[in-house]
């Protein structure tokens, strides 16, 4: 493994143009995610980092901005987290304005010689907050005098800094939001990155747009095209590049824009596991090959995978199982393209935001490469570089990329689906039978929701079949069949997810086609789990 993460460090990575940006600096909140998505939402360039970050690290960037997010710890309390004195330097040399929020805001005062204490009570929900009476400050520019915000602190300011003035607070707390107009820098006791504060949008849009003047220039079609300009100088007039698809959003994006910059010097491969959706092998041929035009070929493995999948049921080693062979595969399809085309130097990864997101976090870098699909699995003695055009984006940026690129809607609409597959939709033993059954039921409550109108409303819908029979009657005879449950959620970052509350006809329509139409089915639930604390697939 080491060698491998040495090899991921060495890795060529496209799509990293040093653009103006603002810097969103994490101190381990679960919303840190939330304020790059907001950023973004206004069309300006944002990246985030750990809040240990390198003074040397965040100089190389055009800084239009920085934001401190929050965080779990008290800041007067031993091994909590600081910025460096040298980020604070350059913070202040280059006078970039500056926003703290929750955390972020005491770190700010604790810096400047505030006061930050617990407070007599702690301060979880919904709060109304009052402007300082003649307040003007540009942060709540256009808002009233009083309103809505999240709060979720336990410390609070007691002594302003120096230099700062306070200018809104609660009936908890006197100093919700200080300014430092000389110094450009402004803290925010709660959070107006979460959709429970109405007017959090606003106040982001105040301090970045109208207070940092950042550009709002960040668009997918300036973002194509830089990237084809870019590998095309990267890959060079010869080079190859490989790349696994599976047909979902991701890679078909990814798959489109290489085609885009190489044409058929990108070498797609998509490999029929024996788990995908019903007939989603000829879809996706088509899909991809017919109508994007992309250089593609297809590696029927079912059997192999669905006989070494035999008699195992631990979804741990389903993973290994499927990611091993698929590297074993991948890997012999490489060099049946090398021979047949010339070598291949380069690797196309669908990495998107929220795997760096997780990976530069302050809780700690992630100890886990998530699906067989990352490069991190594969060999080091593969000796290719990475090239992740969707590294910096969220999925809905992914959608949004795709629909600039012309693919069409329903595609750049898909569900999310799983790099195993249907195994870990399977819980328990995976067999052909029992495949053949989930792609029935899940063929028909997709169909379901797009004939409902509801698809597109849910940000990941799919069918389990679970290691469980129950006793049903169908006609004059008992039944002693297989249970399966629907999950269908809401989402946009898939980090966090709430279950999709779907009408009760469509659940009905959706029961009485599966029990009726896929034989071995019986009885069908719904999901009404959120993220967290379960997760969104099963397994």
């Amino acid at each position: 493994m080491a060698q491998e993460m040495e090899y991921l460090k060495q890795s060529s990575q496209l799509g990293n143009i040093n653009r103006p940006q603002v810097a969103i600096l994490d101190f381990g909140s679960q919303y840190s995610h939330l304020i790059a998505r907001r950023v973004r939402e206004l069309h300006v360039y944002c990246e985030l980092y750990s809040c240990l970050v390198t003074p040397e690290e965040l100089g190389k960037h055009e800084l239009t901005a920085v934001i401190l997010s929050g965080g779990p710890n008290s800041v007067y309390e031993e091994g909590a987290p600081h910025v460096a004195q040298g980020v604070w330097d350059i913070i202040k040399e280059r006078k970039v304005p500056l926003l703290g929020i929750c955390y972020g805001m005491q770190e700010l005062a604790h810096v400047f010689g505030g006061k930050v204490a617990p407070g007599l009570k702690r301060e979880y929900g919904k709060a109304s907050v009052s402007r300082v009476a003649g307040c003007n400050s540009p942060l709540f520019a256009g808002l009233p005098e009083e309103f809505i915000m999240w709060m979720s602190h336990g410390d609070k300011l007691h002594v302003v800094p120096e230099g700062f003035k306070a200018v809104a607070g609660t009936s908890n707390a006197d100093f919700v939001a200080i300014e430092n107009l000389s110094e450009q820098m402004w803290g925010l006791q709660f959070h107006p990155e979460v959709t429970h504060s109405p007017l959090g949008k606003d106040i982001l849009k105040n301090f970045v747009v109208n207070i940092a003047k950042a550009k709002q220039d960040w668009v997918m079609t300036d973002y194509a095209n830089e990237f084809i300009e870019e590998v095309r100088a990267k890959v060079g007039p010869t080079g190859h590049v490989i790349g696994a698809v599976s047909g979902g959003v991701d890679s078909t994006v990814a798959a489109v824009l290489m085609t885009r910059a190489i044409g058929d010097r990108f070498h797609a491969v998509l490999v029929d596991n024996g788990c995908l959706r019903k007939d989603e092998a000829v879809k996706v041929l088509k899909r991809m090959r017919d109508d994007c035009g992309v250089n593609l070929r297809c590696v029927d493995a079912k059997e192999r995978f669905l006989g070494l999948l035999k008699g195992v049921t631990d979804p741990e080693k389903k993973r290994k199982i499927i990611g091993g062979t698929f590297i074993d595969i991948f890997q012999e399809e490489a060099k049946k393209i090398e021979a047949e085309s010339g070598k291949c130097d380069f690797l196309l990864q669908g990495t998107l935001y929220p795997d760096v997101i997780e990976s530069i976090s302050y809780k700690g870098p992630s100890a886990t490469i998530k699906t067989h699909h990352n490069v991190g699995g594969l060999p080091a003695t593969m000796k290719l570089k990475l090239i992740e055009p969707l590294r910096e984006l969220f999925k809905d940026e992914v959608r949004e990329l795709g629909m600039a690129l012309g693919i069409d809607e329903a595609s750049v609409w898909r569900h999310p689906f799983p790099g195993p597959g249907l195994a870990i939709r399977i819980l328990g033993e995976v067999t052909p039978e029992r495949v053949a059954i989930l792609q029935e039921a899940d063929d028909i409550v997709i169909e379901e929701l797009y004939k409902s109108g509801h698809y597109r409303m849910i940000g990941q819908a799919f069918v389990v079949l679970l290691p469980v029979k129950s006793v049903g009657v169908m006609g004059d005879g008992r039944t002693y069949e297989n249970v399966a449950c629907v999950r269908c959620v809401e989402t946009t970052d898939y980090m966090t997810a709430d279950f999709y509350h779907l009408p009760y006809e469509v659940m009905g329509t959706m029961s009485s086609r599966v029990i009726n139409e896929v034989r071995g089915i019986n009885r069908l639930c719904y999901d009404i789990s959120s993220k967290p604390p379960a997760t969104i697939e099963w397994e």
